[in-house]
């Protein structure tokens, strides 16, 4: 494996901004998936705002994902994961998303958290961070989030069923007790002790 650096992007990053841009336009395009694209500006002030992971090899930008805050922090959304086309096939995805799911659980301890995906690879990963498959009504309802997703591909989709429905599958993380993984370990332990 490469010696990748993976760390929270701050603004010794920002000139990396317009390469990850790039990569998440030509992802888009290639991979024929829902891929939501930023602008140079965008990933800067996440950057900046110290809300995103970055994977360097030496001076380059080898992975990226930032973290998007809704609802007054109520909701928390792990977003843009990119790994640079030559870079793949070295685990960085599950790295980097892992990296950007313990900043956001680190900054925002009680937000649900959750994202919206095509990516078989992506839904993997999520699941192996404890999300699970919900329906939109569950996701967070503030029109800002929504309108993120005017640069996918299949945002006619989303738009006609009214945010009800798209191609994307919606993934969320419950920090709260009540998850199904708490219910279960609750009561298994509560049928050994009776």
């Amino acid at each position: 494996m490469k010696p990748f650096t993976i760390c929270t992007a701050d603004e010794s990053h920002v000139h990396l901004a317009e390469a990850i841009s790039g990569a998440l336009l030509e992802a888009s395009r290639d991979k024929g998936t829902g891929l939501a694209t930023r602008s140079p500006e965008y990933i800067r002030e996440k950057m900046l705002q110290g809300k995103a992971v970055i994977a360097l090899y030496k001076d380059e930008p080898a992975a990226f994902c930032y973290i998007e805050t809704w609802e007054h922090g109520r909701y928390v959304a792990t977003s843009g994961l990119i790994v640079l086309p030559r870079f793949r096939g070295h685990g960085l995805a599950t790295e980097v998303k892992k990296a950007a799911f313990h900043l956001a659980r680190r900054n925002y301890p009680g937000a649900k958290m959750f994202g919206l995906t095509t990516s078989l690879a992506v839904m993997r990963i999520n699941s192996d961070l404890g999300f699970v498959p919900v329906t939109f009504t569950e996701l967070t309802s503030d029109a800002e989030f929504w309108k993120g997703c005017e640069t996918c591909q299949y945002y006619d989709v989303l738009q006609r069923s009214g945010n009800k429905n798209c191609l994307c599958t919606g993934m969320v993380f419950d920090p709260t007790p009540k998850t199904k993984e708490w219910k279960r370990k609750k009561s298994s332990s509560l049928s050994l002790a009776d």
